[in-house]
């Protein structure tokens, strides 16, 4: 398990505030972009950041961040310029926990081995992968564990009892929790069924629990903070940044995850 990840979600549990996890596509809209944007999101208050990876066929994600991973694959990056950039980011200065938000696929083609070895090497601190059933999780979890890393697990609503219990068997880090049956995407209220779902899930483990797809507004942060122990926020983010000329993406997108954690969040 990484110990930077562990400080950081048990640092927020003895604090009573919600930890807030901002999602960065790597090299959206440039890689240049990426490498301004993260340092600001630090500054800005984040407790963890996630990279996400692009791909070709993100299944979890709606279309904000596929349009995002698209733009970064035409403009040439792949796994190893992910790495490199999360390599040059810790040589730069950022000290918080960095995890990878990828698919299985790309993994898979860069060689289970090679890739954690070259994430650890990195300062990654886990990998959140969506398409990984924890059935077929074994081998990138050995080797996550042998580099001191987590594998993150994802539950949805619609998760039963049984395969809640299964998934966080393994855990490490956090439990990530789909607050919607759905994709990625900004939305307009926390779901109504969200806090029977959490309760589900804190019956089975002890683990931090982080609440993500739909998180948009500092009204989400609060609701989700009397349930779990941070929010993620992607798809609302990439849209601050898409937005926002060149020279203020950077700064909108600090300002916009300030905006969020607000006072005490």
């Amino acid at each position: 398990m990484s110990e930077r990840l562990d400080q950081v979600m048990n640092r927020l549990r003895s604090d009573g505030r919600t930890g807030v996890i901002p999602y960065v596509t790597v090299g959206f809209p440039s890689l240049e972009d990426t490498m301004r944007i993260v340092p600001a999101l630090e500054k800005a208050g984040a407790d963890v950041i996630e990279l996400g990876v692009p791909y070709s066929d993100p299944l979890a994600d709606g279309p904000t961040i596929q349009a995002a991973s698209y733009r970064a694959l035409q403009a040439g990056m792949d796994s190893h310029s992910c790495i490199a950039a999360a390599k040059q980011l810790r040589a730069e200065g950022v000290t918080i926990p960095l995890l990878f938000m990828g698919y299985y696929n790309p993994i898979l083609t860069y060689g289970i081995e090679g890739y954690v070895s070259d994430c650890a090497d990195a300062g990654i601190d886990g990998l959140i992968v969506p398409d990984l059933p924890a059935e077929e999780s074994g081998l990138l979890h050995d080797e996550l564990r042998k580099h001191s890393m987590a594998l993150i697990p994802m539950l949805a609503p619609t998760s039963t009892d049984e395969r809640i219990a299964r998934v966080v068997a393994g855990a490490e880090g956090f439990v990530y929790c789909v607050s919607v049956t759905g994709v990625t995407g900004a939305r307009a209220v926390v779901p109504v069924n969200l806090a029977g779902f959490i309760d589900r899930v804190r019956a089975q483990t002890t683990l931090p629990i982080v609440v993500g797809f739909g998180v948009a507004e500092r009204a989400h942060i609060e609701a989700i903070g009397k349930l779990a122990d941070a929010a993620a926020v992607g798809s609302a983010l990439i849209n601050v940044i898409d937005s926002a000329p060149p020279e203020e993406r950077a700064s909108r997108a600090g300002a916009f995850i300030a905006a969020l954690r607000g006072n005490g969040a």
